[in-house]
């Protein structure tokens, strides 16, 4: 028989947020898996109220638990004693049967989702609302993202080097500021917290993905490894923890990508010029721009580094440094081929209709429409860093004063660089001059969320050597780089009176740049043959005939073309390589200061400045009203901002405006712009209370309410901001972002009732949010364009008479704080139960239950669909729900679990800001192990089991978006401990 019991030690960290969350013992899971066969009994002592004298024997709650459930009971413990509203994993939960991120392990969490991408879970959502929206910390400090914006990428974080997660769902003023849906806190190891002098654990698992034999050129099979060591020396006052984790996936999907209705054409005969009321015949049609249909293939691979050195020389000082290091490398194809319908130049025949939408129909190119069907095999590289590195001290002063001070460094690049190559149908390309074959007709029918049907006259020509030409080979990259460094002092000073139990108060200082940078190269044309960049002739060699396989084999197979054998051929010399550039280097045209659309690639090349000083004074309660005890908190945090951009304003060669000669990479000067930097400065107060009534020994409610708050996405204060003044004088501007923007504030309110079984514990809880405002893209009239920074004339020459007129204010388009918040609230039910009571050999069986209900009065409105339409909340959805059934026993351990989450609105898989409808998805997972002796255990699991799809949708299901199948994930493996 086995004891568990928090120290007194563990459980002050946890309520005092020392650290920000509650460490558990490191890196045990695997260690403890050779005990799970036995009973174990948790014994958890109930801290004293102060109602009880020092000769109160403290009670003990004694939970007989096996297998899985002594984690779900460890992860009731810590959520029993905490201060805040609260969800924990802890280290037994992460480490017995890993999930492949933090992201799976999060999702099995009351009110969490998952949003998948490629078929693994990244981003989080929380009641409701979008990664954007949550704020995360590694070791209580502030981490950034590779994302490009704040959303966390979870699948960073490998869960083998992760000892315990928290999500806070009402924050307390020692927290940092950030998180309106929530506060998600990860942890690596304490080293001197483990009960042996020495301990080394080791997983290798081998995986296989059984949609890859349908991708032509994909990985089948791929690895997992881990490795962890922890040490104490010198009579336990030095600690040490090393961890590394390796997963080399396949990168497998088939998918179909419906593209938006940005077209109108009159294909019913009934439109007049007017272009009338929606809804009436009078209204010309939307039409898409087309569809996507791919094979995507690649390998990710991702490797993780923990360390960690802890030093306590006395019962009062310790010292601890550790650093967390992930590369996440991935390198994909896409293939197959993208129809462009053509637009309201096309012919348009036998249309079906879906209201005011083209769904279907006969769509033949004429001389004016771009109508076609382009080979495309794109290549992508994301090359992505996370380094997270930080040393904290902790002295006990006296026995009543403590301090704590804390240096963190925490930063994240993504390298990403999307290479396109297209190619189209000639007549005949064994000509000398091959001509571009203008006879395209394509007949298709959207079926809602199942696959289209589809037809094509060319459909014979697309694995056609004497028909496929390359056009055309682009690159995009696109480099992000983010970095924060921080400081942070806590004091904390316990007090000896029937209602206060300690006071804390400290500062933070936090320094934070963001860069992007923007590169392009293209060579030929997409949409025909060029003279000047003439198309590629394709040979045996460079190219594959493809077949679709599966639920796609009645598309036509197409020429897989191998990207280095085809790029030498038509660069003998070398790719030429990206470059930062103005455009086309004959001359500046005077109307916007470049001559090609390549001017994105200096304009959208920028940085971001956020640094931020926050100060917080808390009061911890501990008392009793009555015969009812409370504990809990009160406080407030002050938090100052500075903010500020890089930006370009187009002043048209002014020099009295600040107009500077700027050389792009390639030597182009262009004069136009003035060089500047942009921001606001403001000051936030954020009250918090939280309140824990203990109704009985087994039962309490929580209230908590606090003003919350989350900044902005930190690429949309990206400053790429133009003006421009027109011949008569009137000033209009726009911007895709704002470094004006100001946080999202909400008023959040929470009340919940626990109730603790001997082996289990049922949970209800309310929530509601009052947010002020959301990020929307406005036109703003008459805008102060000289009063809010812009470099702008007073007046300029009329072209005409010669004589000077005064400049006016115009419109200016830009990301502002809309003031259309309002509320989201919801419900949140949890049923865990540890079946103690059954027979013999049925003991091990449990269930852990969640459910959650969200609602809003928000909408966002999208016309991707054609009519303008309403959409909720992103992230949003209505119903989620989870379920795990577990059994252990003799040690063999299994569980079955279930995700579900009905309709949500996202980001369209594949295509950048496409923000659609996804349909409801449930996803189940399987998972089972053995213990053959205390050194060796073996396992087998299964994701996705049912081989869920991710479908998406415009404005309804009839308008398909996104239709991705990514196949089952099996992994077989060991485990090895000493």
């Amino acid at each position: 028989m086995s004891h568990f019991k928090p120290s007194v030690l563990t459980l002050a960290l946890a309520a005092a947020g020392v650290g920000g969350a509650f460490f558990v013992q490191p890196l045990q899971a695997a260690e403890d898996n050779k005990t799970e066969s036995t009973v174990v009994v948790a014994e958890v002592s109930k801290p004293a109220t102060k109602s009880q004298t020092d000769a109160d024997e403290p009670e003990i709650e004694r939970i007989e638990v096996t297998g899985y459930s002594r984690s779900l009971i460890d992860s009731l413990n810590q959520k029993r004693y905490g201060d805040t509203v609260s969800e924990q994993l802890s280290s037994d939960d992460l480490g017995s049967l890993p999930d492949v991120s933090m992201a799976d392990a999060l999702t099995r969490l009351p009110g969490i989702s998952a949003v998948r991408t490629g078929g693994q879970a990244a981003e989080i959502n929380i009641r409701g609302m979008s990664g954007g929206f949550v704020f995360s910390t590694l070791n209580g400090r502030e981490q950034v993202s590779t994302s490009g914006s704040r959303s966390i990428e979870f699948d960073q974080y490998p869960s083998e080097l992760i000892t315990s997660a928290a999500v806070y769902k009402s924050p307390k003023a020692s927290l940092i500021e950030g998180g309106v849906a929530g506060t998600v806190e990860l942890a690596t190891a304490s080293p001197l917290a483990i009960d042996k002098q020495h301990s080394f654990v080791a997983n290798v698992r081998g995986m296989y993905n059984d949609r890859a034999s349908e991708v032509y050129g994909a990985e089948d099979y791929g690895h997992r490894l881990s490795f962890s060591y922890q040490g104490k020396y010198f009579d336990d006052t030095l600690g040490v923890a090393l961890g590394y984790a390796r997963l080399e996936q396949p990168s497998v999907a088939t998918q179909f990508i419906g593209l938006a209705y940005n077209d109108l054409k009159d294909v019913d005969g009934l439109a007049d010029d007017s272009n009338g009321p929606e809804g009436t015949d009078s209204a010309k049609e939307y039409i898409s721009e087309g569809f996507e249909v791919q094979h995507l293939g690649g390998v990710e691979t991702r490797n993780g580094y923990m360390g960690a050195i802890e030093w306590a020389p006395n019962d009062t000082f310790t010292l601890k440094a550790d650093a967390f290091v992930s590369r996440f490398d991935s390198e994909a194809f896409a293939r197959g081929y993208r129809v462009k319908l053509g637009g309201p130049n096309a012919a348009v025949a036998n249309p079906v209709l879906d209201g005011n939408a083209v769904i279907g129909g006969n769509f033949n190119r004429t001389s004016q429409s771009y109508t076609r069907v382009e080979i495309v095999n794109d290549d992508n590289q994301d090359y992505d860093e996370v380094d997270s590195f930080g040393i904290n001290g902790t002295w006990q002063a006296t026995d009543s004063f403590s301090v704590s001070a804390d240096v963190s460094y925490s930063a994240a690049k993504s390298d990403f660089r999307n290479g396109l190559l297209w190619a189209n149908v000639a007549e005949d390309a064994t000509l000398g001059t091959p001509i571009f074959d203008e006879n395209v007709a394509i007949n298709y029918q959207l079926n809602g969320l199942d696959l289209p049907n589809v037809g094509f006259n060319q459909a014979e020509a697309f694995s056609d050597l004497d028909k496929v030409m390359v056009s055309k080979y682009g690159i995009y990259p696109f480099v992000n780089e983010d970095e924060v460094k921080a400081y942070r002092l806590d004091f904390k000073y316990e007090l000896d009176n029937d209602y206060i139990a300690s006071i804390e108060f400290g500062a933070r200082y936090s320094d934070r740049t963001y860069s992007n940078d923007r590169s392009v190269f293209e060579y030929g044309n997409d949409g025909a043959f060029s003279a000047t960049e003439p198309p590629l002739r394709l040979t045996d060699d460079m190219t594959t005939v493809v077949d679709w396989e599966g639920d796609f084999n009645y598309f036509p197979s197409y020429l897989a073309i191998d990207l280095d054998k085809a790029l030498a051929a038509w660069f003998p010399e070398g790719t030429p390589q990206p470059v930062q550039t103005w455009g086309n280097a004959d001359g500046v045209d005077d109307a916007k200061g470049y001559t090609s659309n390549y001017s994105w690639s200096v304009l959208q090349s920028g940085e971001v400045y956020e640094k931020i000083l926050a100060a917080y004074v808390m009061v911890n309660f501990d008392m009793e009203l009555g015969e009812l005890p409370i504990t809990g908190n009160l406080g407030l945090r002050r938090v100052d901002t500075d903010q500020s951009a890089t930006l370009l304003e187009n002043v048209k060669g002014d020099p009295s405006l600040g107009a500077q000669y700027i050389v792009d990479g390639v030597g182009i000067v262009n004069n136009y712009y003035a060089p500047t930097i942009k921001g606001i400065e403001y000051t936030d107060y954020l009250p918090s209370l939280n309140l824990n009534f203990k109704v009985t020994n087994d039962s309490q409610i929580r209230f908590a309410a606090a003003k919350v708050m989350s900044r902005p996405p930190i690429n949309r204060l990206a400053g790429d901001a133009s003006a421009n003044v027109s011949d008569d004088g009137v000033i209009n501007g726009s911007s895709e972002n704002n470094p004006f923007l100001k946080p999202f504030y909400a008023d959040q309110y929470d009340i919940s009732y626990e109730y603790y079984l001997p082996d289990g514990a049922i949970v209800a809880a309310l929530f509601y949010k009052d947010i002020d405002s959301f990020i929307e893209k406005l036109a703003i009239d008459n805008f102060d364009f000289a009063g809010n920074g812009f470099n702008v004339p007073d007046s300029i020459e009329d072209p005409v008479s010669g004589e000077q007129i005064e400049t006016t204010n115009g419109i200016y388009t830009t990301a502002v704080n809309n003031n259309k918040g309002g509320y989201i609230r919801g419900l949140e039910l949890a049923y865990t139960q540890v079946f103690t009571a059954l027979p013999d050999g049925l003991n091990g069986l449990g269930l852990n239950l969640s459910y959650s209900y969200t609602e809003s009065e928000v909408e966002t409105t999208t016309t991707l669909g054609g009519d303008e339409q309403t959409q909720s909340l992103p992230g949003l959805s209505n119903n989620v729900a989870s379920a795990t059934l577990f059994y252990s026993y003799e040690g063999f351990e299994t569980r079955v679990s279930a995700r579900y989450r009905d309709e949500f609105v996202s980001e369209q898989v594949a295509i950048n800001n496409q923000v659609v409808n996804f349909a409801a998805e449930t996803v189940v997972d399987y998972q089972a192990s053995y213990q053959v002796n205390d050194a060796v255990g073996v396992l087998f699991q299964v994701n996705n089991l049912t081989d869920e799809p991710t479908k998406s949708y415009f404005g309804n299901e009839s308008q398909t978006g996104t239709l991705q199948y990514f196949g089952r994930e099996f992994y077989l493996g060991m485990t090895f401990t000493l």
